[in-house]
């Protein structure tokens, strides 16, 4: 046969199995057939460092020189993005945030991890570019900090819900809790242990009551609500362990309501094991 021929059908085999189009028996077979004895038969690396590797070696000289622009432009924009005008700074950020979330959709069809990531590291970029712009331009006040993570919190709840990601959902009604502890704590005076008690523990029913409201049309959405009743149950004693300087009464509030809390799961888990299931 022809070598460069055999050579032609080589590598026609080797993207077949590196394509997945055929078994890596049939493809190994194929290869002991056409491949000579000081040919050594590779197999295409798994895994993430395998997949790396596979792609730095088979990328072209173009596309090395296009990754270390992108590279380098990124490091620039970091390091002189407090310079720029706070126009080009929102641009900048929301195309950023736009572009891993637009990636991160497209990615995860193919690879859930991976598009999961993309997405996480989109939410990311918008809070460290929103709070770092809020430094920069001396809007880091109470007021300014609560509305823009109540903005943030809203975003991730609607995007985690239509992009049916829970996580990011769950992190939502997180940043929203936050900041009614944010304006809870500038009341400046230490309330009564009921009185904390009650700041808390009406929405923990009233997320319960949404968890059986929402389970008729999506589950996913809720478990989180679930999960965010279960997490206001014990907001009280948390918010005053961090911002009341942890009173005598933290100790037994948590005992009793770790009874009572397994106790109402353990009495209603025939309707809640539904809800989130």
């Amino acid at each position: 046969m022809n070598e460069e021929r055999r050579r032609t059908i080589v590598r026609e085999i080797e993207l077949w199995q590196k394509n997945k189009l055929l078994p890596d028996q049939y493809c190994d077979f194929l290869l002991n057939l056409y491949k000579t004895d000081d040919e050594e038969i590779r197999r295409p690396s798994s895994g993430w460092a395998g997949r790396a590797v596979s792609v730095a070696i088979s990328a072209s000289g173009k596309q090395w020189l296009l990754a270390f622009g992108i590279f380098s432009v990124v490091c620039l924009v970091i390091l002189y993005f407090s310079v720029f005008h706070p126009v080009l700074q929102t641009a900048l950020a929301l195309f950023a945030v736009v572009l891993l979330l637009y990636f991160g959709l497209k990615r995860r069809r193919q690879s859930e991890p991976v598009g999961l990531a993309l997405i996480g590291l989109g939410m990311l970029t918008l809070l460290g570019a929103g709070i770092a712009m809020l430094v920069l331009h001396g809007l880091d006040t109470p007021a300014w900090t609560a509305l823009f993570l109540t903005g943030c919190g809203l975003f991730w709840i609607v995007f985690g819900i239509a992009a049916r990601f829970p996580v990011l959902h769950y992190i939502g009604w997180l940043a929203i809790f936050l900041v009614y502890a944010m304006m809870l704590a500038r009341g400046g005076e230490h309330p009564e242990w009921y009185e904390v008690q009650l700041f808390w523990l009406p929405a923990s029913f009233v997320f319960g009551w949404f968890c059986w409201f929402v389970h008729r049309w999506s589950k996913h959405s809720s478990a989180v609500l679930f999960a965010a009743s279960a997490t206001l149950w014990f907001m009280p004693e948390l918010y005053a362990a961090i911002l009341m300087d942890q009173p005598a009464w933290i100790q037994l509030a948590l005992i009793v309501k770790i009874a009572v809390g397994g106790g109402i799961i353990f009495a209603l888990r025939r309707q809640w094991t539904v809800w989130v299931a």
